[in-house]
């Protein structure tokens, strides 16, 4: 079958009990089957936050909502889970912190990196002073003797045991191997970053245990309350009010600050005083926080005579400390405040009041951490802070944090005193309102002055000594004496959604006003008492009210404040009461009204009673709560009036006011067992009526009977959708509770069975959809709003006990309807079904089909048909199954089978059946929210399984046949939708299909496992079928991959893949095979099937087997597929879900046996092939631009011909390993070469790698050999480039680097490209999107969430990363080097093994050079001193094994080992040294052994060292000089070779290496001097005069210093060397027409080069062993270097000399006929030649350079002493830089006071100069050529190149000054030849020649002339003409007499005749250079004109008068011949003064 169909699993139930664990002992039993305890069922005690249990004190007749609301709130919570579910992904994610843990104590692993950067640290630290300058004097080979005598005294590095014994091979393989198993790390993937959480899909948070809301929480302190006079008791009362919701937000708190004194005046009412009252501080909570909340105070006192103002006024003038004058006022107010206590105790009066703003509070104090050492000091007085408040009152909510801030003791100073008529909330809004405005009307008022002292902070998490809201005491409370604090009940501004979980039941009475303006007699002072009564006698009073302060806990009647003399008072009162659990009809609040006389008068009562009215609680079921607005009774209720309203008139009953409403009360109830939500209170009552079978019942205006019963409930639920939101969610678990019951348990009524089945289900999935759009903000990541989750979790149980209903009226129960029962919920056809895209019935008939079912007619159409009995969906009796169908399934498990009544219905299986015929709306609700039906599935099914002990019954037994088909059904409609829907409803789909799949994945723990496999494989098929015709396959293909992968997170994972099953095919499953198999390998019986191919590959017995990896696998082949539609997010996600799934194995503790792990990698084998088939997609991790990897060889030009780029089907087919031809191409057909069509990241690439790394490394070695050997080289080595490019990929970094990067951001760049990619493509699922909207929510300020905001989480992770502390940069550092060390010894086992397999075949040649190319590679990079060791072992079996691939083939892997070798014997780790010194002495041997010399490792190790001399930066000679010692340690150890020649050929070898490493010592002295290194390494090369391997590695060394430093012209020349050097060499060993014959066909290049030739034969044959044997003597090195020459002239612009190198290229590429070539090189040509012509014709300079002479002069320069040089350095550098540059570098050398630039050019006198310094003379010269040469240089190229003559002047008077007068001015032209022409090999020439000529005043005039001349010319001929550059000119030729100007110059030497005759030439020369001169200044004046605009025009005159005064002055003079001249012409001879120095 095709990569993407999906295979029919195999058939798990069989295959597990047929292969039963008895097989297999020992730890693999564990991998059989799932353990025996996987479920386990608990019952969690709810968490009592009270000392006592809330529940109410009655104990019988319960009202039956008390009693389910107690059934609710008091059971444990159930929770059935998965015991080993903590393995699995989905709780317990890989994240940072678990990854660090599993990291604790891991070994530091030793690198040269770290160990080289610390040393350098401390390099730095010694004092630079021992700088010293080198001299060069010796020769560069420096002395034999002292270098010897160094060597001989060092010490050599330990030697390795055994490396000189003879081991045979086998031995040497097993030991290394046991060697390098040891202390190895057993769980890689810990050691690699955790997989990305943003992919985790399957990752759920955990499921908060239902707990009761809180929000956040104040405390509030009251700690003192003075007045200016104290005189009688003052209470006060706190509570919350929320302006801007005009809403009071808490109950009232009541405190009493009053000193005992005061207290006494009230003795005689309060008899005992309950501690509770006692109260002074409370805990507010406030869920809303807002910038509109304030802490009212309110103030009340005893009841006395007066109105108010006239109570307040003794407060607010009077003084205690004025006391002498108001001594007896003071008494007198005393007396009467006695007299009010002793007699109107009882009553209050409002009194004051005055409110904090707290925002102010928590702002101004500022928002800090409550950590903060100052923060108690929040000390002022309120009105400042109100100041400051006012100012900024429009602050945002986001202030508001109350649970955070610095606690404050606020003073508050001023009172308002309370107004009679403004009392009501109303006012106070408007009051609070007005606080907020600067102008405060409050403001003007006089205020009650006092000191009320309070404290506010955020209240503690458990404070001590609490009593909540009931009076309970709440935990911690150590000691019941002590005073407590109290919780305040919050009323919440906005609607809060949680369940209620505890029991509470409280009731609030506020009345609100009253007008009894028209009633009659004298009632003035009211007072309304109330009453809780249970019955009409006055003794039925309840003692329910709570006390307020200092008071009684509990009381029967409350008493309003009075407001004296006022008809119609205003009350603020709240009465709190607790209210019973057995409430009736009769149950009421009485009201009483009384006029309170204030003055004792006889014969008048205290309190004579004025009115009644009453307020009945229960009606129709329901507790009657909200405002009410009463008629008022002026006598006493006549008996049972307590069941009428007061509306109701009765008859002869007088009323106040024509019983019209004149009271106004509010009634309130905080409870959690009323709901007092009309549509929920009908529900539940007509369920009451139902299991009380209390018919008839009356309900409003509706009597309920049997008759309209059923009508009635199925209304009442349909109308549950009008309830409030709150409502229905504060009562979530009893509604949900009660739903299931229903359908659990349908009821009887009048006999007949009520299937409610679908009615319950509609009204869930209404309720479930409701809450979910409702709160959106509390969702998890998957769209489960946790209330449900929570509800599901915990509380949700199938119902065990029946309702009372269910044994009612039984004997009447017609059995018929039990036929009925199922078909009657049906009573519908299905239309939507039927149109279902792929119809499901052929697939539920596939599901089903194999379980042999009459399938005569389809399902739609009959099963679900109206009256369709669904029995054709049952399975036929002859099945496997045990369980037969009877008619009339009465036998129930749960009761005694005799009882007629019906069987309960499980409530999976009806939620399974009502969800498959469900329709249109009904349907889409359960769909948005499928996965609470998923869950609540299957928590049903678990719970079932526990309760009939069915865990132990065989999975296929446990549940019947048409539940099981119904599932099927369901699964395919659903994944029907899925494939439907996906582009339409993104965000539905995509909760739709992770619900599904964890649904499966949970289903695996209960079904049959094979039928879930088969469920798997139908959703497969569905998504399957859709993708062909997908418009966006990418986002079908990302929900399928997220699917995989929560199927896949199931803690049994690699128990569900059957890991132990032998791969046979699948038609014979054969025990008996596998019951042969041994434990040694567990493989064994797999030979016989289909060898080892299936294992390796995604082949159908693979698939079949392994289900679920198969499946993983085979989504990550497609999705890397490179014609796939490989989006980069795809990749992500599926390299992703199998490093995901790796790390769990490799963090799982049952899986710790390397056996087992062994079993689960085979799991994974098919990965080492998919990863070889990517090979071209992956990053490229290697450093170095080349072409990445040898064997694609297609990418590079010189293919081998056999492998070209196209692979043949057939051949792919074979090389995939495909067991059979196929039509369709395999999905592994191999890419063609080098489609880097979907290329990977970095981060996926390097995931994707260590995924390989992990089934290499656990895979069993002898099944991996087997699978090597089957291979093609071509396959192997690809292989090989896999591992190649591993070891790029893990390589150590360095904790430098990671100082320096920051892992994440690199990662973090990745995933922007991701996010961009979806993006663009649409495919940003809902799932991401609703994530992001997760994490910006919070509904109300709940924090719990946290642990889910990713968003959170990642931005932790950026800005940790930024600056990590030491400790973490170094465990960073030490986990990097650990997964760098275990990567490179995975690789390494694996090399071992191809090398294992290789011996035994004959593919020998092709894969061994790969192998040690790989290993070499792994040995250049930085690695760990220990896998060094291990890696040094396999090379020296390796080449003990094949000596004859490194000695006899290929030359180059015998180079780069030297070089490895040499670069670790230098190694700053003695054991690596030791290793390496082992491994190069081994090689030397062998190669002696094999042709009695070792000419080619001795040439190789001397190569390597000169290049690595030459290259390396930080290379230190003092560790290579100690393996030196050691290899001559071994030499003369080995006694076997002692008679030989062998041992003094290495000491040879060995001393001739130690010159080399003396010469670069010195070379490390002059590191900072560039000129003098490359002299120096000049000289190292000339001393290589006749080793020519030598002298080009060291040229190489210099061409690359050149290129460093930018020096393009040099490093050329350094190539153009090096390629006549290989000429010279190729042309000795056969003369071949088309290459060069030698160096003298470069001398075009360069004179320089003829330096090449070679020494005469004599000296040097090429054919001895080892000589030119380095890859560069062949005409391939010929023509590479010339390329290189190529390329660094064009970079150098030296564009002409590219056509000279070519000119010995091109005859090469002709001769081979290389046409692509040759075309390549014309085409650099004509660039070259376009370059030079654009250049040309635009006048452009190219910058060439500037040449300097320098001269040293003084001792301290060593052998520079009077040295001169010219050197070049970059064009247009000033004098002054490069005086500059080295003044600096000697100075620092020498010190700065020791070096001087001499200033002047003149020549130096030794003697004049002070010997203890240094002296640099540096004048800057310019090339110098002769007439004759001029005329062949004829560009500005050719005046720059090959140039060997240079020039400088120095002006001079006889009498020693620099200038003077015209007629002694004298100058010298110094010319000076170098000993090479440049540009040359380096950049100073030594001068060996000088020359000087010294110029007469009449000469220097004359040449003066020339140039003025010549300056003029050249301004008039210029083309375009430049007139400003013409005028400039002509103005210092002709402007007004310049100071020495033409006409000074021929007065002065014109006007007489010379008398020496020997000047008489000169002065005729001079007379035709002015002759010239004139007629010059002629033409540019015409030029001049002809240029000029109108406005030069006067100027131009000027010019031209000048120029014609001047010709006048000159005209004589020029006339003027010297007659001498013409008569003898031949008379003299030249005059000038020659001077020659040689």
């Amino acid at each position: 079958s095709s990569g993407c169909e999906v295979v029919e699993p195999v058939d798990f139930e069989e295959y597990v009990s047929s292969h039963a664990p008895g097989v297999e002992p020992g730890p693999l039993r564990q991998l059989m089957e799932f353990p025996q305890d996987d479920l386990e069922l608990l019952h969690l005690d709810k968490e009592c936050i009270t000392l006592e249990p809330p529940l109410p004190e009655e104990e019988d007749s319960l009202d039956p909502r008390v009693r389910d609301a107690l059934a609710v709130y008091t059971d444990d919570w159930l929770v059935i889970q998965r015991k080993y579910q903590r393995y699995s992904t989905t709780y317990t994610p890989h994240n940072s912190e678990r990854q660090r843990e599993r990291q604790r104590g891991l070994v530091k692993q030793t690198f040269e990196l770290d160990e080289a950067a610390a040393a350098e640290r401390q390099d730095d630290q010694v004092d630079d002073a021992k700088r010293r300058s080198v001299s060069l004097d010796e020769t560069p080979r420096g002395s034999w003797a002292s270098s010897i005598f160094d060597l001989k005294n060092s010490s050599p590095d330990a030697l390795l045991p055994s490396v000189l014994e003879r081991t045979a091979a086998e031995d040497m393989d097993r030991r290394n191997t046991e060697a390098r198993l040891q202390g190895r790390h057993s769980d890689l993937l810990g050691l690699y970053p955790p997989p990305d959480e943003d992919e985790a899909v399957e990752r759920c948070s955990a499921i908060e245990v239902p707990k009761e809301h809180c929000g956040q929480r104040i405390m509030v302190k009251c700690l003192s309350l003075k007045f200016e006079i104290e005189i009688e008791p003052i209470f006060g009362t706190l509570a919350l009010y929320d302006v801007k919701e005009k809403k009071k937000i808490s109950e009232n708190f009541y405190f009493d600050l009053n000193s005992d004194q005061m207290k006494g005046l009230l003795k005689p009412h309060t008899p005992h005083i309950a501690i509770s009252t006692l109260a002074r501080s409370a805990i507010f909570s406030i869920t809303y926080p807002s910038a509109d909340i304030f802490l009212v105070i309110k103030l009340e006192k005893v009841l006395q005579q007066g109105d108010i103002g006239e109570c307040c006024e003794p407060y607010m003038v009077m003084k205690e400390s004025d006391s002498t004058k108001h001594k007896e006022k003071l008494e007198k107010l005393r007396q009467q405040a006695e007299q009010s206590c002793s007699r109107l105790g009882r009553f209050r009066m409002p009194f004051a009041w005055t409110a904090i703003h707290l925002l102010n509070i928590v702002s101004s104090v500022g928002g800090l951490d409550r950590s903060d050492p100052d923060s108690d000091s929040g000390h002022g007085t309120w009105n400042e802070r109100k100041k400051k408040g006012f100012e900024r009152m429009s602050i945002g909510e986001d202030m508001c944090n109350f649970a955070t801030f610095r606690p404050a003791t606020l003073t508050v100073t001023n009172f308002f005193k309370q107004e009679g008529d403004r009392l009501s909330d109303e006012d106070l809004y408007k009051f609070l309102a007005d606080m907020r405005r600067p102008s405060s009307v409050l403001r003007r008022l006089r205020p009650v002055t006092a000191q009320l002292k309070i404290d506010i902070s955020p209240a503690p998490d458990s404070p001590h000594y609490c009593l909540s809201p009931e009076l309970l005491h709440v935990k911690p409370y150590p000691d019941l004496r002590v005073r407590p604090t109290k919780e305040v009940l919050e009323f919440p501004a906005r609607y809060v959604y949680t369940p209620h979980t505890t029991y509470r039941n409280l009731l609030y009475v506020y009345p609100q006003s009253l007008n009894f303006s028209s009633r009659q007699g004298s009632v003035r002072n009211i007072a309304v008492k109330v009453q809780f009564m249970a019955g009409e006698d006055p003794s039925q009073a309840l003692p329910v009210i709570f006390g307020k302060s200092s008071w009684a806990e509990f009381m029967n009647e409350a008493y309003s404040p009075i407001i004296y003399h006022n008809k119609s008072p205003e009350f603020y009162e709240e009465m709190k009461m607790k209210i019973p659990a057995n409430l009736t009809d009769n149950h009421h609040l009485l009201f009483t009204f009384y006029h309170i006389s204030c003055q004792p008068k006889q014969n008048t009562p205290l309190e004579s009673p004025v009115g009644y009215t009453w307020i009945p609680l229960m009606q129709h079921g329901r507790l009657r709560t909200g405002s009410f607005s009463l008629p008022v009774s002026v006598e006493k209720p006549p008996p049972s009036y307590s069941v009428l309203t007061p509306d109701v008139s009765l008859p002869g009953m007088k009323w106040v006011d024509n019983h019209k409403g004149v009271f106004n009360v509010e009634v309130t109830a905080a409870s959690s067992v009323h709901t007092q939500d009309p549509h929920l209170d009908k529900f539940f009552t007509l369920v009451y009526v139902l299991e009380e079978y209390s018919f008839p019942f009356r309900l409003k205006d509706v009597i309920i009977t049997e008759a309209n019963m059923e009508g009635e409930l199925k209304a009442s639920m349909a109308a549950l959708r009008g309830a409030l939101l709150d409502t229905c969610v504060r009562f979530l678990h009893q509604l949900l509770n009660k739903l299931i019951q229903l359908i659990v348990y349908p009821p009887v009524i009048a006999g007949q069975i009520v299937n409610l089945g679908r009615t319950s289900f509609e009204a869930m999935t209404l309720l479930v959809n409701q809450i979910h759009k409702n709160l959106e903000g509390n969702q998890d990541q998957h769209g489960r709003n946790n209330l449900l989750a929570s509800y599901i979790h915990y509380c949700f149980r199938l119902p065990t006990a029946e309702p009372a209903y269910a044994t009612l009226s039984r004997a009447t129960a017609r059995p018929s309807s039990l036929h009925l029962s199922r078909s009657k919920s049906i009573s519908n056809s299905n239309p939507d079904l039927a149109s279902t895209p792929v119809s499901p019935d052929e697939e539920v008939q596939r599901i089903i089909g194999s379980k042999g079912i009459d399938r005569s007619h389809s399902w739609v159409n009959s099963a679900y048909a109206p009256g369709g009995s669904r029995s054709v969906l049952r399975r036929n009796p002859n099945s496997s199954c045990e369980l037969k169908q009877v008619p009339n399934p009465s036998s129930s498990l749960l009761s005694p089978p005799h009882h007629l009544h019906p069987e309960p219905s499980l409530l999976h299986e009806e939620l399974a059946l009502q969800w498959v015929v469900s329709t249109s709306t009904v349907r889409e609700a359960a769909l948005q929210q499928a996965w609470f039906f998923f869950q609540l599935m299957t928590k049903s099914m678990a719970h079932h399984l526990f309760l009939t002990s069915k865990l132990d019954v065989p999975r296929r037994q446990r549940f019947p046949d048409r539940f099981v088909d119904d599932i099927a059904a369901l699964v395919c409609a659903i994944s029907a939708d899925i494939a439907g829907r996906y582009h339409k409803d993104v965000e539905l789909v995509e909760r739709l299909n992770s619900s599904l799949a964890f649904f499966l994945n949970d289903l695996l723990s209960l079904m049959d496992r094979g039928f879930v496999f088969n469920l798997i494989r139908s959703y497969y098929k569905q998504i399957a079928n859709k993708l062909h015709t997908a418009q966006n396959p990418s986002s079908l293909n990302a929900l399928r991959m997220d699917f995989t992968r929560i199927v896949c997170s199931h803690e049994h994972y690699v128990t569900l893949n059957l890991p132990c099953s032998t791969l046979s095919p699948p038609a014979s499953p054969s025990p008996s095979t596998s019951s042969t198999t041994s434990q040694s390998s567990a493989f064994s019986s797999m030979v016989q099937d289909q060898g080892v191919a299936t294992m390796f590959e995604l082949s159908v017995p693979f698939r079949q087997q392994h289900f679920l990896s198969g499946l993983l696998l085979t989504e990550l082949s497609l999705i890397l597929d490179p014609d796939g539609e490989g989006v980069f997010f795809l990749h992500k996600k599926a390299i992703c879900a199998v490093h995901s799934l790796l790390c769990s194995h490799d963090a799982d503790p049952r899986y710790t046996d390397p056996q087992v792990r062994a079993h689960i990698a085979q799991l994974y084998l098919p990965l080492i092939p998919i990863v070889m088939e990517t090979l071209h997609q992956l990053h490229d991790f290697s450093d170095f631009s080349p072409a990445r990897v040898r064997h694609a060889s297609a990418h590079t030009d010189d293919a081998d011909p056999d492998s070209g780029n196209t692979i043949s089907q057939s051949v792919a087919m074979a090389i995939a390993g495909s067991p059979l031809p196929h039509a369709k191409a395999n999905a592994f057909a191999l890419p063609t070469a080098g489609r880097q069509s979907s290329s990977l990241s970095a981060e996926c690439s390097r995931t994707l790698l260590v995924c390989f790394l992990w089934v290499l490394k656990n895979a069993d070695a002898a099944l991996l050999e087997r699978w090597v050997s089957d291979l093609s080289v071509l396959q192997i080595n690809r292989l090989l480039d896999l591992l190649h490019l591993c070891v790029s990929c893990f390589e150590y970094k360095g904790k430098k680097s990671l100082e320096r990067i920051n892992s994440l951001t690199f990662k973090k760049s990745q995933d922007m490209k991701a996010r961009l990619e979806e993006a663009i493509l649409g495919t940003i699922g809902a799932r991401q999107e609703m994530v992001r909207r997760c994490r910006e929510r919070s509904p109300y300020g709940s924090q719990e969430n946290v642990r889910w905001r990713k968003n959170v989480t990642h931005w932790r992770q950026n800005t940790d990363r930024v600056d990590k502390t030491k400790a973490e940069m170094e465990q960073e550092s030490v986990v990097d080097g650990n997964l760098a060390t275990e990567a490179s010894l995975i690789v390494l086992d694996t090399l071992e093994i191809i090398v294992k397999t290789v011996v035994a075949s004959e593919l020998k040649e092709s894969v061994l050079g790969g192998v040690l190319r790989v290993l070499l590679h792994s040995m250049a990079g930085n690695q760990s001193a220990l896998f060094l060791q291990h890696c040094f072992t396999t090379q020296r079996a390796l080449v003990f094994k094949f000596p004859e691939m490194l000695f006899e083939e290929d030359t180059e892997l015998c180079a780069d080992l030297c070089l490895r070798l040499l670069r670790h014997c230098s190694s700053s780790v003695g054991s690596v040294r030791s290793h390496a010194s082992a491994s190069l002495y081994l090689l030397m041997r062998q190669n002696f052994e094999i042709g009695n010399n070792f000419a080619r490792v001795k040439m190789q190790v001397t190569m390597s060292l000169s290049s690595l001399v030459g290259t390396s930066q930080n290379f230190n000679e003092e560790h290579l000089r100690h393996s030196l010692k050691t290899i001559l340690t071994y030499a003369e150890e080995d006694l076997e070779l002692r008679d030989t020649p062998f041992p003094e050929q290495v000491q040879d070898l060995v001393f001739n290496l130690h010159m080399i490493l003396t010469d670069t010592v010195k070379m490390k002295e002059h590191q900072q001097d560039p000129e003098m290194l490359i002299d120096l390494m000049y000289r190292i090369a000339k001393g290589y005069q006749n080793s020519p391997d030598l002298r080009l590695t060291w040229l190489q060394n210099m061409a690359g210093k050149h290129c460093e430093r930018g020096n393009h012209a040099e490093a050329a020349h350094c190539l153009v060397h090096s390629a006549a050097l290989v000429a010279e060499y190729l042309n000795m060993l056969e003369d071949c027409r088309y290459l060069p014959i030698g160096c003298v066909t470069f001398q075009n290049i360069s004179s320089n080069v003829l330096e090449e030739s070679a020494v005469s034969d004599d000296v040097l044959s090429p054919e001895e062993e080892g000589i030119c044997a380095g890859k560069y003597f062949s005409e391939s090195g010929l023509v590479g270097l010339l390329e290189q020459a190529a390329a660094s002239f064009n970079m150098a612009a030296m564009y002409e000399a590219i056509n000279e190198v070519y000119k010995i290229l091109l005859p090469i590429h002709e001769a081979n006929r290389d046409f692509k070539k040759l075309a390549t090189v014309h085409g650099k040509l004509q660039d070259a030649f376009n370059k030079v012509y654009n250049q040309v014709s635009r006048h452009l300079k190219r910058m060439f350079g500037t040449y300097f002479r320098v001269g040293f002069y003084g001792c301290r320069f060593g052998d520079l002493d009077e040295q001169e040089f010219v050197y070049k350095e970059p064009s247009i550098t000033k004098l002054a830089e490069i005086s500059h540059r080295l003044e600096e570098f000697y100075s620092e050398r020498f010190g700065d006071d020791a070096v001087e630039i001499i200033k002047d050019s003149n020549p130096v006198d030794k003697n004049k100069l002070d010997a203890n310094k240094a002296y640099l003379q540096i004048t800057y010269v310019e090339p110098f050529f002769d007439t004759y040469e001029l005329k062949e240089r004829i560009t500005y190229f050719d005046k720059n190149y090959n140039l060997r003559t240079f020039m400088y002047c120095t002006p001079f008077t006889l009498d020693g000054r620099a200038h003077g007068d015209l007629n002694e001015q004298y100058k010298r032209k110094t010319i000076l030849t170098t000993s090479h022409a440049f540009p040359y090999i380096k950049t100073r020439i030594n001068v060996i020649h000088k020359e000087e000529i010294i110029l007469v005043p009449m000469e220097v005039a004359i040449e003066d002339m020339q140039k003025k001349t010549q300056e003029l010319a050249f301004a008039t001929t210029q083309d375009p003409a430049d007139a400003k550059m013409l005028q400039m000119v002509l103005q210092g030729c002709v402007g007004t007499t310049v100071n020495q100007g033409p006409l000074e110059v021929a007065q002065v030497f014109l006007s007489d005749i010379p008398d020496d005759p020997k000047l008489f030439r000169h002065h005729n020369k001079l007379r035709l250079c002015f002759k010239d001169f004139t007629k010059r200044c002629e033409d540019a004046l015409r030029k001049n004109k002809a240029l000029i605009g109108p406005d030069q025009k006067e100027y131009h005159r000027e010019l031209e008068r000048n120029y014609n005064k001047l010709k006048e002055a000159l005209g004589p003079l020029i006339n003027r011949k010297i007659p001498q001249l013409y008569r003898t012409l031949n008379s003299y001879s030249r005059s000038s003064l020659r001077r020659v120095d040689c």
